[in-house]
């Protein structure tokens, strides 16, 4: 057996075109343009890249976007103000901090002075409360990218065991929430949990993101299962360079598993078409319009 490959690109620029046209649709009907800031402190390489690439696809999408590059010694109390005058600004409905924050900065008091309404990483406390008790809410990025593509491989999630490693607030916590919202049944592990690799042989839908490379073996998975990866690790190859792998050990999984998520191009691109969306879901709740029907399920 030999895994269908679940191109993570392909599907996240269909999604992106569905959101350029719903963003047209919007500013035709309506006026409204929706506006996405981008909030980075510091001088992290990986964040700079991450964010230079969500400016550039979040106008290709025709959306306003608005980057605030703040230093590394950016005190709480600055950024905190910068966001207040965010929550305040009219033109603007998706603030995204990027994370990591400098040591000075209290993360999570930076997440709770969002605008819930303007959360478009979802990680706002209110926004995973809604979230776990089946209230609409916006959603982390990632978390929706693996069920739109779990939702590309099968046409409904309805009663399959979906087995999640791991259990972060970004990613595995609001993942489960999202798969019990598509009638899956659910099982969440992690590294400590024990007999991991019989449980997680029990999943029609495999979903790590434990972030450790290569944790997940091929002998893990259940033949035909669908597997999606979401770990980004950097080891070292044999002419001292390094190479990005996932968390599954990919070429034994892809003979085993049913499809997969290759790394790189899998659950990465999805991410930043789902901060697009996100952006756009906010745009219309907060200007009390409907979303403009795509063709793409979104999840």
């Amino acid at each position: 057996m030999t895994a269908r490959i679940i191109d993570g690109k392909a599907r996240a620029e269909a999604l992106r075109k569905e959101i350029a046209a719903a963003t047209r649709q919007l500013a035709q009907a309506h006026g409204l343009v929706p506006g996405l800031a981008v909030v980075l402190v510091g001088e992290n390489p990986a964040s700079q890249v991450y964010v230079h690439s969500k400016a550039k696809m979040t106008v290709e999408a025709g959306m306003h976007s608005v980057e605030h590059r703040l230093p590394e010694t950016t005190s709480e109390a600055e950024l905190l103000t910068l966001v207040g005058q965010l929550n305040a600004d009219p033109a603007i409905h998706g603030i995204l901090v990027q994370l990591p924050l400098p040591k000075q900065i209290d993360g999570q008091k930076v997440l709770n002075a969002l605008d819930p309404a303007k959360d478009v990483d979802g990680f706002h406390p209110m926004n995973a409360g809604r979230l776990a008790t089946g209230l609409p809410a916006l959603v982390p990025c990632t978390p929706l990218g693996c069920v739109i593509l779990a939702k590309s491989v099968h046409a409904s999630l309805e009663g399959m065991e979906a087995v999640v490693i791991g259990r972060s607030n970004i990613v595995g916590k609001p993942l489960v929430q999202l798969l019990l919202a598509e009638n899956a049944t659910v099982t969440v592990a992690h590294s400590r949990t024990k007999n991991l690799a019989e449980v997680c042989r029990r999943g029609d839908l495999v979903f790590a993101a434990v972030g450790r490379a290569q944790f997940v073996r091929g002998d893990w998975i259940k033949p035909g299962a669908t597997v999606i990866d979401v770990g980004i690790n950097r080891i070292p190859k044999d002419d001292g360079k390094s190479r990005i792998v996932g968390d599954v050990a990919y070429d034994e999984a892809a003979g085993v598993a049913g499809a997969i998520t290759p790394v790189p191009g899998g659950v990465g691109p999805m991410t930043i078409a789902c901060l697009l969306l996100n952006t756009v879901r906010a745009a219309c709740a907060i200007a009390g319009v409907p979303l403009p029907a795509m063709g793409i399920r979104p999840g």
